[in-house]
């Protein structure tokens, strides 16, 4: 057909981020935001609780009055680069928190951001989450915790478009979180976990 005419799909059911956050602050479940969807998050294993509990609770301990605070995934992070608006499962900010606005539940500028692996989430959270992630101007390090073997995965900025990844397989293995120079085993990362 020579006069046919192909035009964009519309979306039918776009969601501004206005619209997203009025209803997120309601909400009992999680969602991320993305270019107009919005997407439910799940839930976690034990295994994911156990190693959030472990990292949390010695993070907390070591950045207690330095300028440096953690947050847990109740947190949200903003980048208003690409729109996304998602819970890592820890964050770290250095400095003042900045947030979207007067609620004071979205921040903007973490210099850490960690996330726990599930089968559901490794391969989102290793490839178009960390895409999206290193948009954030104040991010310098990105670690991936594996929930279900002994794996860690931590990305270091080395420049503005530069990471570099130094894989952690074996149980006494250690990496330092540069940033905040805290020195972690996967000893006390993986304690108590079964697999």
């Amino acid at each position: 057909m020579e006069n046919e005419v192909n035009e964009p799909v519309p979306k039918f059911n776009y969601v501004s981020a206005e619209d997203y956050l009025k209803m997120e602050r309601t909400s009992q479940q999680k969602h991320e935001y993305y270019q107009g969807e919005v997407f439910a998050m799940s839930g976690a294993s034990l295994n994911h609780n156990d190693i959030f509990t472990n990292l949390f609770g010695h993070l907390s301990l070591k950045l207690k009055g330095k300028g440096c605070k953690p947050y847990g995934s109740d947190l949200r992070v903003h980048i208003p680069m690409n729109t996304l608006y998602t819970y890592p499962d820890i964050s770290i900010v250095c400095g003042k928190p900045e947030t979207t606005d007067n609620a004071f539940d979205t921040i903007t500028n973490p210099c850490i951001i960690i996330e726990i692996l599930s089968s559901s989430t490794k391969s989102y959270d290793r490839g178009d989450k960390f895409n999206l992630y290193r948009q954030i101007p104040t991010l310098q390090e990105y670690i991936l915790i594996d929930s279900e073997t002994v794996s860690v995965e931590h990305f270091v900025r080395t420049d503005v478009h530069e990471w570099r990844l130094t894989e952690l397989k074996d149980i006494t293995d250690a990496f330092m979180i540069k940033t905040v120079a805290i020195r972690i085993t996967l000893e006390s990362l993986y304690l108590d976990i079964n697999f």
